[in-house]
């Protein structure tokens, strides 16, 4: 098999580890005396909606509202997908959120809340607190996107604008209520993920408030009143951990960034090839993280430590991007362009890099390959790697010499997945 091929068909397998179809089942809950709400957020929202609904029994009574993002959705029958903006929210995105509201408030104590949360519901689930409106939010998550933020830290500051994130959903109803979450951050923490509609909440408006001086983000005068006047205890916190409503609620991580990267060591065994993997929460500006994985990637060359070759080195987590310049790509195209630029052509040395919801960034591509003639092939077609580096347009450099990855939306999302392979 090609190096090339063993890549995409890498992962392929991680993919299939991250299938929600496979997974959500094992988790279902059983059903309540009374009705089962079932709503939620996520690039896998649609396809975890059709997992509950082809296994929950079909006497019992279900309905509900899952918002995913546009060309994400699935068929189903009885729980309604509504398709929304993302990672900029709109109004489809608004209008769905508050349905799920005012429908979450509808429900009595034999009743169940079954909520699925996956990467992506922190924008499709954007219900503005009291006092904000919609263009609030859209402003002030078009900044956080390029200020270099974490998305832990977005997360904080978008739970502190929010009517239902930040554990506010889960308050809202009287309802026992049972989160499954697919995890698309690092540390798999229910609090980060879709901005924890239903998990207590650690972060205050102060912390919002010095993340956006931090970042220098960009915050309409309306959002700085609502977070100053949080601040100042005149608008509720959200709710925090020991508060004696999570007694009647579970938050169930179902998937995560270390199981597909499991499933890509075990494919890479079955191939005769060693892995290690790096971690799967690793962070950091993509050109750095990226010169610290060649770095990796010449010793084991050099000195054949401290992994022997061949070896795929495997590593997962979000990375993050400082927008400077004009140009189009994510931050897996940025990291592999940095990644080429390092390796300076190095033999025998191959890597991928993909967002596992299949969109890198707001592109249309899941990611990209490096070849060991990346950097030749650029410059035969008169592209400086530097040059497009500088100003973040990574996807150009990769278009036009064919190697982007597409994979269309994969209807799940458990972070980035990066291989470096050493043969």
């Amino acid at each position: 098999m090609e190096p090339r091929e063993l890549l995409i068909d890498a992962f392929k397998a991680a993919l299939a580890a991250a299938d929600p179809a496979k997974i959500v089942p094992q988790h279902l809950p059983a059903p309540p005396k009374g009705r089962t709400l079932v709503v939620g957020a996520g690039k896998a929202g649609g396809s975890m909606a059709r997992a509950v609904e082809d296994h929950w029994p079909a006497d019992k009574p279900l309905s509900g509202v899952v918002i995913t993002r546009y060309q994400h959705s699935v068929e189903t029958k009885r729980i309604e997908v509504i398709e929304a903006g993302h990672p900029v929210p709109d109004e489809a995105g608004g209008k769905a959120a508050r349905r799920i509201l005012d429908e979450a408030q509808g429900l009595g104590p034999d009743d169940l809340l079954l909520v699925v949360v996956s990467g992506g519901g922190s924008a499709l689930m954007t219900l503005p607190a009291p006092g904000l409106t919609a263009d609030d939010m859209k402003a002030v998550n078009k900044s956080l996107l390029r200020c270099g933020a974490n998305i832990q830290e977005m997360n904080v500051v978008r739970k502190h604008l929010s009517a239902s994130q930040g554990g506010r959903l889960a308050a809202a109803c009287k309802a026992p209520v049972v989160a499954l979450v697919i995890s698309d951050v690092t540390g798999d923490d229910p609090t980060h993920i879709g901005s924890g509609p239903c998990a207590p909440d650690p972060s205050t408006y102060d912390d919002a408030l010095s993340i956006i001086a931090r970042y220098g983000v960009e915050a309409p005068e309306a959002v700085m009143n609502h977070l100053k006047r949080g601040q100042a205890g005149e608008i509720g916190e959200t709710p925090k951990p020991g508060d004696a409503m999570f007694a009647r609620v579970e938050n169930k991580v179902i998937s995560t960034s270390q199981d597909v990267l499991r499933a890509a060591e075990a494919f890479f065994k079955e191939k005769g090839i060693a892995s290690a993997i790096l971690g799967d929460s690793i962070t950091g500006e993509a050109r750095d993280v990226a010169k610290v994985m060649g770095g990796l990637a010449r010793q084991v060359r050099a000195h054949g430590n401290p992994w022997p070759m061949p070896v795929a080195l495997l590593s997962g987590g979000e990375t993050t991007v400082t927008v400077k310049g004009n140009g189009r790509g994510g931050r897996n195209a940025e990291y592999l362009l940095s990644l080429a630029i390092d390796l300076e052509g190095a033999e025998k040395m191959y890597a991928l890099a993909a967002d596992t919801d299949g969109i890198d960034g707001s592109e249309d591509n899941a990611g990209a390959v490096v070849m060991p003639d990346t950097l030749a092939r650029g410059q035969a077609a008169g592209m400086k790697a530097l040059d497009y580096l500088a100003n973040n347009d990574a996807y150009s450099y990769f278009e036009k010499l064919d190697d982007l990855l597409f994979t269309g939306p994969t209807l799940t999302n458990v972070n980035d997945f990066r291989v470096l392979l050493v043969l």
